[in-house]
């Protein structure tokens, strides 16, 4: 089965002066639609997952794609040609040199809630993402910002502890997925992606997020 963190990663694509208990709804709600984009929309990423049994991150990158309405891929181009796709409730799964499976989301719910959430960010769809998600903001479109997403579900909260979005006026830099076990996920997108380090640390990520 695909981990969250990879539908997490998948999911993300497409990706302050206030404090985030401060943040007006409104304004909140205003960056969520900058984020919008038209699909099919697609955009680089690499992703370094934390993991607290291994000494070192595992890094992978590649190419994500919404395709529209709840149809996202993940297509891993290093270290290992692999794809995953999720469409009609499914998720599909095809590594190099082995045989394509795929399993229902409902065997997920979790993962049903993180696509749910993620087309409606994609969307620029506030409303529909707060169903899902307590939103903390930090900053604003115009500037840096952060979006702290904390889910909900009880259920989904056992896996995910919360979901965080770095970003620059309309364009989302940075994902980072803490979950429930203290494993962390952290995903650069876009051009940002080209400069994963060969040994990337937490710090290093951070400060390629923030710009800095």
């Amino acid at each position: 089965m695909i981990s969250g963190s990879k539908i997490s990663a998948l999911l993300c694509t497409l990706a302050l002066s206030c404090s985030a208990s401060a943040s007006a709804p409104d304004a909140t709600d205003a960056l969520i639609a900058a984020l919008g984009r038209p699909a099919p929309a697609r955009t680089a990423f690499a992703e370094a997952r934390f993991m607290q049994v291994l000494d070192r991150p595992l890094v992978v990158s590649g190419e994500l794609a919404w395709l529209g309405g709840d149809t996202l891929e993940r297509h891993v181009l290093k270290p290992r040609v692999e794809t995953a796709r999720i469409a009609g409730g499914q998720v599909t799964q095809q590594r190099e040199g082995k045989g394509e499976r795929s399993f229902s989301l409902d065997r997920a719910p979790q993962l049903k809630v993180l696509v749910d959430s993620f087309v409606a960010l994609l969307g620029g769809d506030a409303s529909r993402l707060r169903k899902a998600f307590a939103i903390a903001r930090r900053g604003d479109a115009a500037g840096a910002w952060t979006l702290t997403l904390t889910p909900r579900d009880l259920d989904v909260a056992r896996t995910v502890a919360s979901i965080r979005i770095d970003g620059q006026g309309g364009q989302a830099r940075c994902m980072w997925m803490q979950e429930a076990d203290g494993d962390v996920a952290v995903d650069l997108l876009g051009g940002l992606a080209a400069k994963m380090p060969a040994e990337p640390t937490r710090d290093t990520l951070a400060t390629l997020c923030h710009g800095e």
